[in-house]
């Protein structure tokens, strides 16, 4: 357990740095971009490697459970709520649409979104943790950036042709992720 809190500590701590505006700029003069950019995707991808280590560790070493989440009432509200998460993070990537102008932050909506499902299905310390502090970090991420002004995608009117790519591709993600989930993460999405 050690490791994961290690991880999310490095991991959300780079990521809440960003947002300390003052604080990085400080350290962007110091270093110059490149170096902090080379430094915050280095820090990233280590503690990424701690999370996915730590939890792999804490789930093999028996669950901690908390709570017994209803599964009839929860996971499919949870599986719905997943396909959205993985639109959401098509949309990030995708060209302007009508789902990324509704969506504004629509990165920070797939991990709030992602981590809520999660969080709907796994009643355990661990899941609790890793999700909770995902899903607390989305939400704080989101407020900063609202903070800042930023004001996200650009607005698109009308739903097109980039709209459909999105929700295909979504789409065609979540269920490769269903189907891949129990050799990926050793558990049956379903």
């Amino acid at each position: 357990m050690e490791l994961l809190i290690l991880g999310l500590l490095l991991f959300l701590g780079v990521h809440i740095f960003t947002t300390l505006r003052p604080a990085r700029s400080a350290v962007i003069g110091r270093l110059g971009e490149g170096p902090y950019k080379g430094l915050y995707s280095l820090a990233s991808a280590v503690g990424l490697l701690f999370i996915i280590w730590g939890f792999s560790r804490y789930r093999s070493t028996g669950y901690i459970q908390v709570w017994n989440p209803p599964f009839a009432l929860l996971h499919p509200i949870a599986l719905v709520l997943l396909w959205f998460a993985f639109v959401a993070l098509v949309a990030t990537y995708a060209p302007p649409s009508r789902i990324k102008s509704l969506l504004r932050h629509p990165m920070l909506v797939a991990v709030k979104v992602w981590a809520l499902s999660h969080l709907l299905v796994n009643g355990d310390l661990g899941s609790m943790l890793l999700f909770g502090s995902l899903l607390a970090w989305a939400v704080y991420d989101r407020i900063a950036v609202k903070r800042r002004g930023d004001a996200g995608a650009p607005k698109v009117e009308g739903f097109g042709r980039n709209d459909l790519i999105v929700l295909a591709l979504g789409t065609v993600a979540y269920l490769a992720v269903m189907w891949l989930h129990e050799s990926l993460i050793g558990v049956a999405a379903v």
